[in-house]
């Protein structure tokens, strides 16, 4: 995949080209993680060379990159998944064989998403949205029937004491609740499926996440 696109960062049109990334970016790659997750956060949690390597041999068509003047400035990742690999409950560690994507599925129908990063000072870019149009679009190329992936819940701690995750989730769908993650996720056209418990480790979702479905409308 390769596209250029006009987005505006700071009130200013700039261009950015969306792409696959490649062994050649796996510094970049490890910038974003730096960047967006700066300490205290473990570094051993950021992606690895490892990790990239297996991307980009194993589904090099799920591993894409927000570049911005010879910067990479964001990415997401995905891998394809039978239907089998979903029976039960899964976690992110489960679903994701720990970032390695090891167990993917070329001939999954569902387009399972890993990871989605962009460095803070351009989250307000709409960078994310497109990264996520773009795995949309590889649902539609590549014939698979849907996308899906975890979205956290960071603000459900603040009502995790009289809230179920459940009625929390619900409740963002009607506009009670505002929630970082989830709601950026519904902007970008993703429906309510389910929720995960112990999903990650994640105090402010109390290790809760939303299942987050994008449904291939030719199918």
């Amino acid at each position: 995949m390769f596209k250029q696109l006009i987005v505006y960062a700071d009130g200013s049109p700039v261009e950015i080209v969306i792409r696959n990334y490649t062994a050649a970016d796996f510094a970049g790659m490890i910038a974003i993680q730096q960047a967006s997750f700066p300490p205290p956060f473990p570094s051993e949690l950021w992606w690895n060379e490892a990790q990239l390597l297996q991307h980009v041999t194993l589904f090099p068509d799920g591993a894409l990159c927000a570049e911005m003047n010879g910067r990479l400035i964001g990415s997401i990742t995905g891998l394809r998944i039978g239907d089998e690999q979903l029976l039960g409950n899964h976690t992110w560690a489960s679903i994701t064989d720990n970032g390695y994507i090891r167990n993917h599925d070329p001939q999954g129908e569902t387009l399972y998403i890993v990871d989605i990063c962009v460095i803070p000072e351009l989250r307000k870019a709409g960078i994310g949205k497109w990264l996520l149009q773009s795995m949309y679009e590889l649902v539609v190329h590549q014939g698979m029937r849907r996308l899906l992936g975890g979205g956290r819940m960071p603000s459900y701690h603040r009502y995790a004491d009289h809230v179920s995750p459940e009625q929390y989730l619900a409740g963002i769908v009607a506009g009670e609740y505002r929630d970082p993650v989830i709601s950026f996720l519904l902007r970008c056209g993703r429906m309510p499926v389910g929720v995960a418990a112990h999903y990650l480790e994640d105090e402010e979702s109390c290790n809760y996440a939303a299942l987050m479905e994008w449904k291939n409308p030719f199918r």
